[in-house]
């Protein structure tokens, strides 16, 4: 290894604490990660990785980090392109599946891959139709998180059947007329040649259960693996996760047992928290230092999982910082009004829009909310809407801007790009309007931003390479506007500002977790949610719904927080 490249791999380490440079240093074996809220662990990894390749201890083509969402994967992807490791394939379970079933149908069954189905909705009522049933939208959707849940189980329809009975059925339908849905669903897609997304990752496997060639042909590709959010494995994807190591033991997980949010989906931490028994001599590092939140953010956080299973004692970087607070409100749509008030307060003392979020159980919570902001004339972006780069007026930008980028040379960026953008829309000013005017100018002024902050030298052409490799790995960026967002859908994301709302009994737990392990689901949720903020975290919650005379009670997690934590609860 020549002197240089040597310097190279030790720049890589620089700036990680001393946890985070044994993560990265450690390049050989099983490893498990066990990483808090906002301890850098994407960091962590990201920079294994690099310097793995930097050392000589990877080639970039045999290793395949594994996440658990487009987002997370093209974040991913960005930032090992950055750190010099662009070739890496780091992609989801699912779509590494689908370029694997892609690639060896072909070969062992002939023929293309079958087509992959965008919904189970329409087949599902296809066939709960011809069986005499008539479901409704939502139990039609219930059913569809159903299925997911028996094939990312692993289970057979048989098996299913064992499990029913402990379980709520959607739509309080019948055992028998569950398992005669999901048994005309499976007919219904074998006599069309198509599969739903659980069947990518189980096609997958039989593939490579069945067929030696196609199983020795992946391992000799791959010999590295990385998973990252590994609480969030399905006994499917470990299953196949099992089929791509073989023998080989290069794999890094990286979890957080107090983040498991998506058991309704199959996830369990069972396979992290287990690590060290299927590998005894495997490595586990435990990053416990978060640099996102203030001390008095993180105190709440720890008392929130306190001696819960798997959960870690984080300790704040940052010390000093405002006191969490809670407020009660007489009802929802006057927690509204005060949430948009209290915003409209931050904005006004310098806060930025994007580095505040509300986040809440279930959508229909969105809609007080964004009335109440766009009241104050406050821009609202509802995070798990329409994808950014799905946007037309962003597909028609970028088309622009790619089309340009090939005759102009030698402007400085920030005016190429804006000239660019003025031809479709963009202006230096923003319309003084909500809604549709609104938006569009948001979206393409996040291109200006983006271009605005591309480093000192960038060129046009650069600028635009690297846009269409965001594109493609969905790696969106942040717009000027407030951020809506489900809790489910804001895991991963952090703010300056984070405005908790809802947090009663009945919506913080929600109504339908009835036994234990729901409302330890629950409990994660809300910590993933206080923990997405990294200076000021607000919680209120309503005494009564719009409309509604039956009075609530607050939510049993804010009373177990400690109110000597919190300050009062106070009822403007």
């Amino acid at each position: 290894m020549s002197k240089n490249s040597v310097s190279s791999a030790e720049e890589l380490l620089a700036g990680l604490d001393n946890d985070q440079r044994v993560v990265a240093e450690e390049l050989r074996g099983p490893v498990c990660v066990l990483a808090g809220a906002g301890t850098g662990k994407t960091r962590a990894i990201t920079h294994r990785i690099a310097y793995g390749i930097a050392t000589g201890t990877y080639s970039p083509d045999r290793v395949l980090a594994l996440t658990f969402t487009n987002r997370a994967a093209g974040e991913m992807r960005t930032r090992l392109r950055q750190l010099g490791a662009g070739p890496v394939q780091a992609q989801t379970f699912h779509a590494a599946a689908l370029r694997q079933l892609g690639h060896f149908w072909p070969k062992f069954v002939g023929g293309e891959a079958p087509q992959v189905f965008e919904s189970k909705s329409r087949p599902l009522a296809e066939v709960a139709t011809k069986l005499g049933l008539k479901l409704d939208t939502a139990t039609l959707r219930d059913l569809a998180s159903e299925v997911e849940w028996r094939k990312t189980s692993n289970l057979s329809l048989s098996s299913y059947e064992k499990k029913a009975y402990s379980r709520a059925m959607p739509g309080n339908l019948a055992i028998a007329d569950v398992l005669a849905v999901m048994s005309g669903y499976e007919d219904l897609k074998d006599s069309r040649g198509q599969i739903d997304m659980e069947d990518v990752l189980l096609l997958t496997a039989g593939l490579l259960e069945t067929e030696a060639a196609a199983a020795m042909e992946v391992r000799e590709r791959y010999r590295f693996f990385v998973v990252d959010e590994y609480q969030d494995v399905s006994p499917l994807q470990h299953h196949l996760l099992d089929l791509w190591l073989g023998d080989h033991r290069d794999l890094c997980v990286v979890g957080d047992a107090s983040q498991t949010i998506y058991s309704f989906t199959g996830a369990t931490s069972d396979y992290l928290l287990s690590f060290g028994t299927r590998f005894p001599d495997a490595q586990v590092v435990k990053l416990e230092t978060n640099y996102r939140s203030t001390a008095p953010i993180v105190s709440v956080a720890n008392a929130l999982m306190r001696d819960r299973p798997g959960a870690l004692t984080l300790t704040a970087a940052q010390q000093g910082g405002s006191t969490p607070t809670v407020t009660a409100y007489p009802n929802d749509a006057a927690e509204a009004r005060a949430v948009a008030n209290k915003i409209a307060s931050e904005i006004a003392a310098g806060a930025q829009p994007e580095n505040i979020a509300v986040l809440y159980r279930i959508n229909v919570q969105a809609v007080a909310l964004e009335q109440a902001l766009s009241d104050l004339g406050i821009s609202t972006t509802i995070h798990g809407a329409q994808r950014f780069y799905d946007l037309p007026e962003v597909k028609q930008a970028i088309l622009a801007l790619r089309g340009a980028s090939v005759s102009v040379v030698g402007e400085p960026l920030f005016k190429s790009v804006s000239d660019v953008l003025r031809s479709v829309g963009w202006s230096q000013e923003a319309p003084q309007t909500t809604g549709a005017a609104r938006s569009k100018w948001e979206a393409l002024n996040a291109l200006m931003v983006m271009a605005d902050e591309a480093p000192t030298g960038t060129t046009f052409r650069a600028f635009t390479d690297e846009l269409l490799a965001r594109q493609a790995a969905k790696h969106e960026p942040t717009l000027h506007a407030v951020t809506l967002a489900s809790v489910h859908s804001a895991k991963g994301l952090e703010w300056d500002s984070v405005h908790v709302i809802g947090l009663s009994e009945g919506l913080f737990p929600i109504s339908y977790a009835q036994n234990l392990e729901a409302i330890a689901e629950e409990r994660r949720l809300l910590y993933v949610a206080m923990t997405r903020a990294r200076k000021q975290l607000s919680l209120s919650w309503a005494q009564q719904g719009t409309g509604r005379a039956t009075n609530r009670e607050r939510s049993r997690f804010v009373a177990e927080l400690g109110m000597h934590n919190l300050g009062a609860v106070n009822t403007p």
